[in-house]
């Protein structure tokens, strides 16, 4: 552990290198401690935009990561606070994800998964010791030490983290992320250290098959799913599980917090313990598969938030996002969405309230969160209906630029940092506008002699009064030089942000194109 700053500022002990990540009140760097020539990661915040409230949180989270000290853990190395910014020094965990690494693998078994949620138990059973519980377990959440071989799986973010007397109960606020909640916080009942379980019980489901217990793009029937723990073992990727993995699973997910298993019970489990002997050594292609497509889901919704908060001023006063990533008001389960309220209002039947919802975590900070209403701004229905129009149009507006090749016109449409997922740029993030220019400048208008799109199915969601997100089907028609007609579709998600009265593009998603009567497979190059 590195030891204690003796001087008061940040710049005394580290040097700061390069930037890892951003959030929407810090910033990630990496850093190398002066007297060891140690590396560490410093989670740096802009503290001058914090609430007294957010300070407490930030000083509970930096209490709690300080008495935690397991080799499953990021830990936290050093704290210190200087006028308008606090530093957190962390362990600088190089591995990425639990989940990305996975798939990664040429090989990947049932005892695999097993290993895997054994260090994530010893990473809860050490916090539960201490006190701790969590309250935010999920794959962003599980990271791993280097990019070696057998790496250490850590569990990182501490921001939803509260401190527990014993077996204590009690209402802690609604906190966590929707498809990893446990039935007792939906129902607003006293919780304690097995709500940790009950997430973890979600993680290992979707370690063994790739795709989570509970699910359902309306968060009301998801909801109800969970409460009622109402979860099965289809056939027939379920078939190939020994019945071991399912008696855990089974004990993890036991509605009755009274009756779920502890984390210290799970870790002697015959599935953990005597994996060798009982868990199965046959690689899971087919868990592997569905596990990539779970990923892309949350990667997706990952970016879309990251890219809406680096525009900056998507405060919870003027907007309400889903992290989708979303931008929904309905929460599918493979959400990200981290969410964080005191006093979660209920509906007449005595549910949570629909109509709150809150603002996203970063990846890189965990943000204090309130909630709000879909549409508050939006004073009357057809406001919204005219607000909806409006994206469409511009939607219609941009697709018309690129049709025609208009560099000029697009980039008046777009964020000069917008950030894009699409075929061409082969599942890489794309940031900026040189990769598009290209494009522009060498095919569009080039190849083919007339162009048309259509959009189909729009489906617009309101973020309040300056940000929204439109999917829809994009069908193109085009006749190539030698004057043959083709056709071809792809499915575009795009998030828009109002800025000085004017819409600009700040993110989009375009799926691989289907094509009809020859068209190309890549939408900037009709042929």
């Amino acid at each position: 552990m590195a030891a204690p700053a003796a001087c008061t500022r940040f710049s005394d002990n580290y040097d700061i290198k390069e930037e890892l990540g951003k959030g929407a009140f810090s910033i990630v760097k990496r850093c190398v401690q002066k007297s060891t020539g140690l590396e560490f990661a410093a989670k740096i915040i802009n503290t001058k935009k914090l609430t007294s409230r957010d300070f407490q949180k930030l000083e509970r989270e930096a209490r709690i990561c300080r008495k935690l000290q397991h080799p499953n853990i990021v830990r936290l190395h050093d704290s210190i606070q200087e006028e308008n910014y606090h530093y957190l020094v962390f362990d600088l965990v190089t591995g990425g994800e639990l989940f990305e690494d996975i798939v990664a693998r040429e090989f990947y078994s049932e005892a695999d998964a097993s290993h895997c949620i054994q260090q994530i138990l010893e990473s809860v059973n050490h916090c539960h010791q201490n006190g701790v519980v969590h309250r935010d377990l999920k794959p962003e959440n599980l990271l791993l030490a280097s990019k070696a071989k057998g790496a250490a799986v850590k569990l990182a973010d501490f921001g939803l983290a509260i401190e527990v007397s014993g077996d204590q109960l009690a209402w802690f606020g609604f906190a966590g992320t929707p498809g990893y909640l446990s039935p007792e916080v939906l129902k607003k009942e006293p919780y304690g250290k097995s709500v940790d379980i009950w997430a973890c019980g979600v993680i290992l489901y979707i370690l063994l098959v790739g795709y989570p217990p509970f699910w359902d793009e309306d968060q009301h029937r998801l909801y109800s799913q969970i409460k009622a723990g109402a979860y099965d073992y289809p056939s027939p990727e379920w078939d190939t599980v020994t019945p071991d993995a399912k008696n855990l699973i089974n004990q993890m997910l036991t509605v009755n917090p009274h009756k779920r298993i502890t984390a210290s019970e799970a870790l002697k489990h015959p599935w953990i313990c005597q994996r060798e002997r009982v868990a199965s050594v046959v690689h899971r292609q087919e868990t592997v598969d569905c596990l990539k497509k779970f990923n892309a889901r949350r990667k997706l919704k990952v970016a879309i938030l990251t890219t809406m908060l680096a525009t900056r001023n998507f405060s919870s006063k003027s907007m309400i996002t889903k992290k989708g990533e979303g931008s929904q008001v309905k929460e599918s389960t493979d959400s990200s969405t981290t969410i964080e309220d005191d006093d979660v209002r209920e509906d007449k039947k005595g549910g949570v309230d629909r109509s709150s919802t809150v603002i996203a975590k970063d990846p890189e900070d965990i943000r204090i969160v309130c909630p709000a209403k879909a549409c508050h701004q939006l004073s009357t229905n057809s406001q919204c209906s005219a607000r909806r129009q409006e994206i469409i149009k511009i939607t219609e507006q941009l697709i018309e630029a690129i049709n025609n090749g208009d560099f000029d016109a697009y980039t008046k449409i777009c964020d000069p940092h917008l950030t894009a997922f699409e075929p061409e740029a082969l599942g890489n993030l794309v940031e900026g506008m040189d990769f598009h220019k290209f494009y522009f400048e060498n095919v569009l208008g080039k190849n083919c002699k007339a162009i048309n799109t259509t959009i189909l199915n729009p489906h617009v969601h309101l973020l309040g009064e300056d940000a929204a997100c439109i999917a829809y089907v994009r069908l193109t028609q085009y006749i190539d030089k030698q004057g043959h007609a083709h056709t071809h579709q792809s499915e575009e998600t795009r998030v828009w942000h109002k800025r000085d009265n004017k819409w600009q593009n700040v993110h989009f998603h375009r799926s691989t194109a289907t094509n009809i009567s020859g068209a190309s497979p890549f939408f900037f190059n009709p042929k």
